[in-house]
């Protein structure tokens, strides 16, 4: 089989065809594109010149480069111009009719040692590679958008792929400076199989009312730093498209996951299937625009939560790199700080741990001494929570243990004056049920932090049914006072972040178990086609094993779901006393320090 791969061909001028044809054309290939729709080769040729125009103005290519990219791109409508291609990749629309039809045309056309590549991120390969006369030269070729810019690209073989095929398009994938994944044939692949459940659970969140669409998109922006709120990214790719995928994917895994969540059939049904309709989950500037606009939906942005108590000391209970790092913001904030631990030894080690953490900030310019002084003298380390009995709000943060919380609310209930906001930054606990340790539960509410409190911007405010109107309103003060962001949401296990991120990391556990992908190649996946700051298991290994089973347990629990429950795999390893970093071998091995 010839693999020089020089003339290709890519059938279907959408976004996705013309950014590979991009692609392509700049790195030397001639490129044939494709597409029935005079306006779509039209506007492809238009998008190629404004594009290589943008690339020469900032000095990625010089002039010359793109005039000889530009000369290597030509149009048709017709698919028999693909005759001399060695290479054909189909982006047309995602059904198999019209997929099918193109590869049954592209048969009689190309050569036989052409290559055909299909650029379904959601429909088998395997079954489209059967309707072809030669089915070992069908492959996956999957690019992600958009193209010219991300780096990931999922080479699918199906059980019919001759490895040669495999061969010459990882190749060319390098040479077009791209990271090639191989993967097998499943809806979804890596990075799609992933991300798409993740999507259909934020969509199924939203449309049970349980937090608002801003809300659910800034937790998972500020909480696991991500380039895009997954609601804003189902607008982006296209809420038939998502819908279509999961689909595809609930028809051969039946995983309740993988359901669509019905709010995506209701929008698709009505046209509103996100940016390129001008409206989706938010509302856009105009049809294909990117600002979002206000709507009905849209929060006021003097909307008040109502009057809240006064706040000038806070207590903060613990002695860990959480409660230390608590502490420290709000003493950062100007807050007068207990910080209590169960003996005045503890206390002043954590209070010693804010120094050294200061005195970092001010080695890198970002705390002068001066604030560093004034912000550790705001700071009382005691040995008894019998020092919070003046405090206006206590913070615990102790163990994730529901009987080792409970006692401690009992404790700040007899400690604390009456009217002092008590609240858990528990991860995964019911807040109602720490709350009813105490007489008063509505003074109980969740501030969840993420670790490190200091640089991690997002508090989840967790109310019960119990909790008090100006209990809430505090807690939404205070927070905009330290310099964070307040999400809302209800008393239920996992909250927003844990409950969306935790099954993303279970489902990347299975796909190891079912040994369809590698961890490298999983966590590459992810970081190059998702955006994601570290793969799935690069994450797992930091927050811990241990900690990631007690959390998948806890939401397996609550919503009943089999495709919660824990992979075995990650149960192994924990009972193995493989827990990640901390203890030098989880899913990869650590150098000990």
């Amino acid at each position: 089989m010839d693999t020089s791969l020089s003339t290709i061909a890519v059938v279907g001028l959408g976004t996705m065809g013309t950014g590979i044809a991009e692609v392509l054309a700049l790195a030397g290939r001639e490129v044939i594109g494709i597409d029935i729709s005079e306006a779509a080769a039209l506007g492809a040729v238009t998008s190629l010149e404004a594009s290589t125009a943008r690339a020469v103005g900032r000095g990625r290519i010089t002039e010359q480069e793109r005039t000889d990219a530009l000369a290597r791109f030509r149009t048709s409508d017709d698919l028999r111009t693909a005759a001399d291609a060695e290479l054909v990749i189909e982006v047309v629309p995602e059904t198999y009719e019209i997929k099918q039809q193109v590869f049954r045309e592209l048969d009689a056309i190309v050569s036989p040692a052409a290559i055909l590549a299909t650029g379904t991120n959601a429909l088998s390969v395997t079954r489209l590679a059967a309707e072809s006369q030669r089915p070992e030269r069908v492959l996956g070729l999957h690019f992600f958008n958009p193209a010219p810019a991300m780096k990931l690209v999922e080479v699918v073989s199906s059980v019919l792929t001759a490895p040669p095929a495999v061969e010459a398009v990882t190749a060319l994938a390098r040479e077009l400076g791209k990271e090639p994944v191989a993967v097998g044939d499943r809806p979804g692949f890596v990075a799609d199989g992933l991300l798409f459940g993740y999507l259909n659970q934020a969509a199924a969140m939203y449309e049970a009312n349980y937090a608002s669409r801003e809300d659910i998109d800034a937790a998972m922006k500020l909480g696991c730093g991500l380039p895009m709120g997954p609601l804003a990214l189902l607008d982006l790719i296209g809420i038939d498209t998502a819908r279509t995928v999961l689909e595809a994917m609930y028809a051969e895994s039946h995983d309740r996951l993988h359901a669509p969540a019905p709010v995506l059939g209701q929008l698709s049904s009505a046209g509103l299937t996100g940016r390129k309709a001008g409206r989706g989950f938010y509302t856009y500037d105009a049809p294909g625009g990117q600002a979002v606009v206000p709507d009905a939906l849209t929060p006021a942005a003097d909307a008040a939560s109502g009057a809240g108590r006064d706040v000038a000391s806070v207590g903060v209970a613990g002695s860990g790199t959480m409660a230390s790092g608590i502490a420290e913001v709000f003493a950062k904030a100007g807050y007068d700080v207990v910080l209590a631990a169960r003996s005045q030894e503890k206390a002043d080690v954590a209070k010693g741990r804010i120094a050294k953490s200061l005195e970092r900030s001010v080695t890198k310019g970002r705390l002068t001494a001066e604030a560093r002084d004034e912000t550790l003298a705001r700071i009382t380390a005691a040995g008894s929570l019998d020092a919070f009995a003046e405090v206006d709000l206590a913070v615990e943060a102790v163990a994730e243990d529901l009987g080792i919380k409970q006692q401690l609310f009992a404790a700040l209930d007899k400690v604390c004056r009456p009217g002092a906001v008590l609240a858990t930054t528990t991860s995964s606990l019911p807040v109602v049920a720490i709350a009813r340790a105490t007489a008063r539960p509505e003074d109980v509410i969740g501030m969840h932090f993420f670790n490190p409190a200091p640089a991690m911007k997002l508090v989840e405010v967790v109310r019960t049914v119990l909790t008090a109107d100006d209990v809430h309103a505090t807690v939404r003060t205070v927070c905009a006072r330290i310099r964070k962001h307040p999400v809302d949401c209800g008393d239920r296990a996992g909250f927003i972040v844990n409950a969306l991120l935790f099954p993303y990391l279970n489902n990347a556990i299975k796909m190891v178990e079912e040994h369809y992908a590698s961890l490298d190649d999983i966590d590459a996946a992810m970081k190059l086609g998702g955006g994601y700051p570290m793969g799935p298991f690069e994450l797992l290994d930091v927050v811990g094993l241990d900690v990631s089973l007690a959390i998948e347990k806890v939401l397996h629990k609550e919503f009943r779901d089999p495709g919660l429950a824990p992979a075995p795999l990650l149960e192994h390893l924990v009972a193995a006393g493989c827990l990640g970093r901390k203890t030098g071998r989880g899913f990869r091995e650590y150098a000990r320090r």
